[in-house]
């Protein structure tokens, strides 16, 4: 995936096939996509107590595990008030 050293140092958002969605800045990949995030949080989405952030820090993730990868835009992200989301949680993917 060299389309992913565009993403280097930047702040990007993980969606993998177990439903999780983890936010951090990528620090680098291998050639198997195996992904590794730096300062990185999962966000869990609830319909009742909206999004929670639950700091990871250093974080390796498996190519094989990522459905996908955006980048995010800083001021967006932090301009959300991720306590006022409201949102079911992604289901894992099932083969």
């Amino acid at each position: 995936m060299a389309s992913l050293q565009g993403y280097v140092d930047r702040r990007v958002l993980l969606v993998l096939q177990d439903g999780r969605a983890i936010v951090g800045t990528l620090a680098g990949f291998d050639q198997k996509s195996n992904v590794v995030l730096s300062e990185s949080k999962e966000r869990v989405y609830s319909m009742e107590e909206g999004v929670e952030e639950i700091p990871l820090g250093l974080y390796l993730v498996k190519g094989d595990m990522i459905v996908l990868i955006g980048e995010l835009d800083d001021a967006i992200d932090q301009a959300v008030d991720l306590s006022s989301i409201r949102a079911e949680p992604i289901l894992p993917i099932r083969y």
